[in-house]
């Protein structure tokens, strides 16, 4: 393990981090960071699950509470029960879409052209949603239907497309589905919790081969940077949102995906 290496994987975990819960796509922005780097090895797209493990575990502290009352009260109180269910029954869509289309994806989609198309249509449509969303019906988490779970499991199941955002599928799929907008931020991070876990156990099935003693300290490197940044943006991003909306973040995407293709234009990634 060489500094350049270290200093990689920190500013990957970063990156990973600061977008995981923001609707920018973490995936899309550790696609183009490590086309800038270079990273192209064979355990580049292990790594990128696997620190997606510390943004996770940054919700789980950030709303240990609330965690811990849903996994004890999950066998003891109905209210959890049905909580539970919930992020269950929107956590199923993609893990099954996942399961199906893993090596389509990873083998087609996972390029820096389909990232920046993908920020930009992804940026234009959350602009036009936030500012024509209507008065929200339902203004809490835990107000939120079956139904209305389902719908957002089923959105989310379009950030299998790299560049589209997991958070921004299921949040702004939520605001589509009547949701307001902090509580669906607040549902998308516990929807995250097995979303991500989920994927980073799938992915290390399939590729536990290719991992080596050496990969464990710049995967542990790449995790707490990720917990750490991950940490700033969970503490802050509900006060964001009900301040400034998402819109904000529509042209970021546009921007950046605008960026990204003159990038790769010119050949730099």
């Amino acid at each position: 393990m060489n500094i350049a290496s270290i200093v990689d994987s920190a500013v990957l975990g970063v990156i990973e981090g600061l977008t995981e819960f923001i609707p920018v796509s973490s995936t899309g922005h550790l696609i183009i960071g490590e086309a800038i780097l270079k990273r192209g090895d064979a355990s580049a797209s292990i790594f990128d699950i696997v620190i997606q493990i510390g943004a996770i575990f940054a919700v789980i502290w950030a709303r240990r509470a609330r965690v811990f009352s849903l996994a004890v009260g999950f066998f003891t109180d109905p209210g959890e029960r049905l909580m539970g269910v919930k992020i269950i029954l929107a956590f199923l869509p993609a893990a099954v879409a996942g399961i199906l289309l893993h090596n389509y994806i990873k083998s087609v989609l996972f390029s820096p052209l389909v990232v920046a198309i993908s920020l930009i249509v992804g940026g234009i449509a959350m602009i036009f949603i936030e500012r024509s969303v209507r008065t929200p019906s339902t203004d809490s988490m835990d107000a939120i239907s079956y139904k209305t779970a389902l719908g957002i499991g089923i959105c989310q199941v379009l950030a299998l497309i790299p560049g589209v955002s997991r958070a921004g599928a299921s949040i702004v799929g939520a605001q589509l589905l009547g949701v307001e907008r902090r509580a669906a931020t607040e549902f998308s991070f516990f929807l995250a919790i097995p979303t991500i876990i989920g994927a980073a156990v799938f992915d290390l099935y399939k590729n536990i081969h290719q991992l080596s003693a050496n990969d464990i300290p710049i995967f542990t490197i790449g995790t707490v940077t990720a917990f750490v940044s991950a940490l700033l943006v969970v503490n802050r991003l509900i006060s964001f949102v009900g301040k400034y909306g998402f819109e904000p973040f529509g042209y970021y995407r546009v921007v950046a995906g605008a960026v990204l293709l003159l990038l790769i234009y010119i050949k730099w990634v």
